[in-house]
């Protein structure tokens, strides 16, 4: 088998699971009218390879706040089980961006039950709740700007103002059906919503375990580490700043910025480039989009 197929199939597995073939075939292949055009700026982000940096910039973000955090800790498994919680969360991306628009409605309901199964204490004593519409709209803002912040910086050719505003405003309708009331609709919305947050965010007990997890003692075998310590290179360095100074992240002095522009900067993009060229496997369905992976 050759390397580039074997590297594919081998991120592929991770993100998707072992019967990643079958779950492609049943998004990607499967009959049905689409909601949106392979050329459409929700397709064209998230079939892109910086989603991955960008995703774990979003676990990064999304765990400064202690209510999204407790329910994640107490009730994801992602210590237990962290790729299948990745599988899932790829899953649901992929169906509801990509997949036949019925099977897509049917994700989200399934997605909704639950997170009727959802709720506690968190450790301050306040009780969360995965329904509660404030937490969803933290979520979806701190992951809709990590994938949109990803692709601007990696994807050959950035989206425009315009394209970017779309992008938004498509990640909209999964989002209210999830139960996020009237989602961003453009750019400065979301940056809006997400500045709004600010004063709720603080690191915990959990966001320094979850960052730590992310960071330092990937799920991963030894040889596959560096590729991985690549992108989080990267999701590292897109952090806003207020972020990284909450977990750590940033290097103290004048060595910060130039570690950011010198060391993690190129990591990141190194370490996408490496994966878009793995992905871009000829024979794979996810690569019959006029937009795919290879724009890195």
């Amino acid at each position: 088998m050759p390397i580039r197929r074997r590297l594919s199939s081998a991120l592929r597995a991770r993100v998707a699971g072992p019967d990643a073939d079958e779950r492609a075939a049943r998004i990607w292949l499967a009959p049905g009218e689409r909601r949106f055009a392979p050329t459409d700026p929700i397709c064209r982000v998230h079939n892109h390879a910086g989603m991955y940096a960008g995703g774990l910039r979003a676990l990064l973000l999304q765990s400064l706040h202690p209510l999204a955090m407790a329910g994640v800790g107490e009730h994801s498994g992602y210590r237990g089980d962290p790729w299948g919680r990745l599988q899932r969360t790829s899953e649901f991306i992929a169906m509801t961006t990509f997949g036949p628009v019925e099977d897509a409605q049917r994700m989200v309901d399934h997605i909704n039950r639950v997170h009727g199964t959802v709720s506690g204490t968190a450790p301050d004593g306040r009780a969360y709740d995965a329904r509660d519409p404030h937490l969803l709209t933290w979520v979806h803002v701190g992951e809709i700007d990590s994938f949109l912040t990803a692709y601007q910086r990696y994807a050959r050719t950035p989206l425009t103002p315009a394209e970017a505003d779309t992008y938004v405003a498509q990640t909209g309708w999964a989002a209210e059906e999830l139960g996020v009331p009237d989602p961003p609709r453009t750019v400065t919305d979301l940056q809006s919503r997400l500045a709004a947050y600010w004063p709720e965010l603080e690191v915990t007990d959990g966001a320094r375990d979850a960052a730590s997890f992310l960071l330092r003692e990937p799920p991963l075998p030894w040889a596959a580490r560096p590729g991985y310590w690549m992108l989080a290179a990267g999701a590292v360095s897109m952090l806003p700043d207020r972020a990284r100074d909450l977990l750590g992240l940033r290097l103290p002095g004048v060595m910060g910025p130039a570690a950011d522009r010198l060391v993690l900067g190129p990591l990141g993009r190194l370490g996408t480039t490496a994966v878009a060229w793995a992905l871009s496997e000829p024979t794979d369905p996810r690569n019959s989009l006029e937009s795919s992976a290879v724009d890195a």
